[in-house]
């Protein structure tokens, strides 16, 4: 099963980085956000994934074309340019990296996708980490028939919860999520029927989304554990945190995910 990582967007709200590389290649704990969704993903066997590059996507592009031999032990003959590999790489990733534009929308990034994908496929966004249950999340969608299946997440608290006591501050907490609502949290599972709802110049948030709910083909997995996006400086710093930590909630998912209709 193929998944689509969008990563064409230009991240402006993240320009202390961004102006220099794509969003999906800031760095959390020395690799690019996109490669811990892609451990993610390929640890739970799916392998093969298509990236939706857009803007700066030919660093993208490069970084995905050295890493075998950045990941390998290997002798190289400079006389020649010969190498020769001693070990190497555990990745065992299918890639392709595919130039959708740098101002197409992401209904049209996932539609200019629809020659290189027949069945079953994933898609999510290159800017967010999560510990969802993904073998559970195609187990859900497979179950109940639908063209599509989005993770519904809890939004994360932006500011720490205060608890007070007149003038006194009693608790003080920096939540990662906020208990009421859920929203788009990606992570999700489409049918092929699901192109014939995407337009180029509509986003998938809108009209694919909405019209798919209106005709109850869109069902919502709940996935009631860690979810972070990363919009702002400061949740970059947030997941650089965790992953320093030695307790990224990411790296090895964990169930506790429900499902229900949305």
């Amino acid at each position: 099963m193929k998944t689509v990582l969008l990563a064409g967007g230009k991240g402006t709200r993240l320009m202390e980085e961004t102006a220099t590389r794509p969003k999906p290649m800031v760095e959390i704990g020395g690799q690019p956000i996109l490669w811990h969704l892609m451990q993610l993903y390929a640890g739970h066997g799916f392998k093969e994934f298509l990236i939706a590059c857009g803007y700066k996507g030919e660093m993208i592009k490069e970084y995905f074309r050295t890493l075998p031999i950045r990941t390998s032990d290997y002798v190289m003959n400079l006389a020649d340019g010969s190498v020769e590999i001693i070990k190497g790489t555990d990745l065992d990733w299918r890639i392709g990296a595919i130039d959708t534009g740098i101002e197409t929308t992401t209904g049209g990034r996932i539609l200019r996708m629809r020659s290189l994908i027949s069945g079953t496929f994933m898609v999510t966004y290159g800017d967010g980490l999560g510990d969802v249950d993904l073998t559970a999340l195609v187990d859900f969608h497979r179950s109940h028939g639908r063209l599509a299946t989005v993770t519904a997440v809890r939004p994360p608290a932006r500011f720490g919860a205060l608890t007070l006591e007149g003038p006194y501050v009693r608790e003080f907490a920096e939540k990662p999520q906020v208990g009421d609502g859920w929203i788009n949290g990606g992570f999700f599972v489409f049918e092929p029927g699901v192109f014939d709802y995407l337009d180029e110049q509509e986003s998938l948030e809108r009209k694919p989304l909405e019209r798919l709910s209106a005709e109850n083909q869109l069902m919502a997995f709940r996935h009631e554990g860690f979810w972070q996006p990363m919009d702002t400086l400061r949740e970059r710093h947030l997941l650089e945190a965790l992953w320093q930590s030695g307790k990224a909630p990411w790296v090895t998912s964990k169930p506790g995910s429900t499902a229900a209709s949305l």
